[in-house]
Formats: C-alpha cells, structure tokens, sequence
C-alpha cells in the first residue's frame, strides 16, 4: 500500500511497534522494513542477552543498520533494548514509544525465547522463563495496546507470528499455544474499538539457525519446493496491517509454502 493510501486509512505516517528485531537476518527486522516501505513509523524493540545466549550470537551493529534502513523509507524510527520476562518492560516500551513517536495503531508481536528441551528435560525454570516471553510479555503488551488505542476505528492491529513447533521443544511450543490464545481472545474482546488480531505461523524459516541437512529437508517437504524467508512473514504480516487486510480478523493463518 502507498503513502498516500495510507493517508486515508489513518494519519501519513502512522505507528507501528515490533517486538523481536535484533537481527538483522530475522523476521522481525524484515516486518520493520516492509512496514517502513509501506508509510509506517517504526519502533522495536531487541534483547542482545538472549542471542549472545544462542549459537548465532549477538551482531552490535545490526539495530543500527536496521535504523538506518528505516530511515531510508522516510520513516522516524526508533529501538529499545527491553527484557520481556519483566512485567514493567511493556508499559515502559509504550511510554518511550509515545514520547518519541506517538501512540501505537498496530502492535506486531514477533520475539521469542525458545531453548529446546523436551518434556523430561526441561526444568521449572526454562519453563517459566519462556511462559513469561511468550505469552505473559504478549498479554502485558496486548493489554496495554487496548488501553492505550487511539487511532479511528478499523485501523488497529495485532499481528503475532507462532510456531507449532512443540515436540522435543515443549516450553516453547507451549508458551507460544498460550500466546495464539491470547491474541485471537483480543480479536473479540478488542471489537469495540475496530482492532483486528491474527496469529501468522510462518513455517520453518531461514534466518540463519537451519543446517543445510535441514534445509534440504524442509525443500522436500514443501509443496512450493524452497524454504521459507523472513521476507514472506513480512509481506504478510504487512498486508494485514494495511486497509485491504482489515477483513482478516481472529485468524490463524498458516503462511508456509504448502509445508506436507
């Protein structure tokens, strides 16, 4: 959708926060820049502990490229680096968002905190620790996103993006269950103020943690023969934030090539 399609949809640059963009390669920073390419303004927000914590590491220079790549789109952008397993880190996300941008017409949910350990492996603290990611942060995040709205009626969105992923992988699969639950609640409860909310399950997607085994594995196994890229999450995650996507609404919708 264009600027100027925009305009009439809401204000010319209205706001959009996503959570999850530290990398550069990931789906997070991917839907920054397709909203960005789109007419949003953009906030994100990142947690550099958690991928130094991961086999792909943590790249400083990553949110400032992302910045800059914003920026080239026209957009006023700006990051946070916020724990997400604090329950005070969404209602300061959306103060430093406010302050700085203005308030929040669509709110994209796309970190995560996934360790994989299957159900005798996992200990209580795994366990809590990614409940209160992916689901707790998702529901304080949501909950302040309603309270907070502003923008016309129709414009509002909520768009989060899951895994089904769950075997061999129980914490994470079934905190982000939890999470689906919770943003497709906000698609009924949220109805008043003509804000939609969709869950987006992308599939497996390349953003550098796949081996190449995998990789040809998942070709085989896919209808549409290649794997999945952060840009093909983005593209949708995009049309459901523009005015031709507010039809969709309280949907889970599989994104993934034709995944067998």
């Amino acid at each position: 959708m264009d600027t100027a399609a925009l305009r009439d949809f809401g204000s010319s640059r209205p706001v959009a926060l996503v959570t999850g963009a530290s990398r550069g390669v990931g789906i997070g920073a991917s839907i920054a820049a397709a909203l960005a390419q789109s007419g949003w303004d953009l906030a994100v927000t990142f947690w550099r502990p958690y991928d130094a914590s991961m086999p792909w590491g943590s790249d400083s220079d990553d949110i400032r490229l992302l910045g800059e790549r914003l920026k080239a789109c026209g957009a006023r952008a700006t990051a946070l680096e916020v724990d997400l397993s604090l329950v005070e880190s969404p209602q300061q996300i959306f103060d430093a968002v406010e302050n700085e941008l203005g308030p929040v017409t669509a709110l994209i949910l796309s970190h995560c905190h996934s360790v994989a350990t299957d159900i005798l492996t996992t200990n209580v603290e795994s366990f809590d620790l990614h409940f209160a990611v992916n689901a707790r942060a998702t529901w304080l995040l949501v909950r302040e996103f309603g309270r907070r709205f502003c923008s016309g009626p129709g414009t509002g969105r909520i768009v989060a993006v899951t895994s089904d992923h769950t075997a061999g992988n129980l914490p994470y699969g079934a905190s982000k269950g939890a999470m689906e639950r919770i943003v497709l609640a906000a698609a009924r409860e949220f109805r008043g103020e003509g804000i939609t909310a969709n869950v987006v399950n992308p599939g497996a997607t390349d953003t550098g943690w796949m081996t190449g085994e995998l990789m040809d594995q998942v070709r085989r196994i896919t209808l549409s023969g290649r794997v999945g890229t952060a840009e093909d999450c983005a593209n949708i995650v995009r049309f459901l934030c523009s005015k031709e996507g507010g039809w969709i609404n309280g949907q889970l919708l599989y994104s993934n090539g034709g995944l067998e």
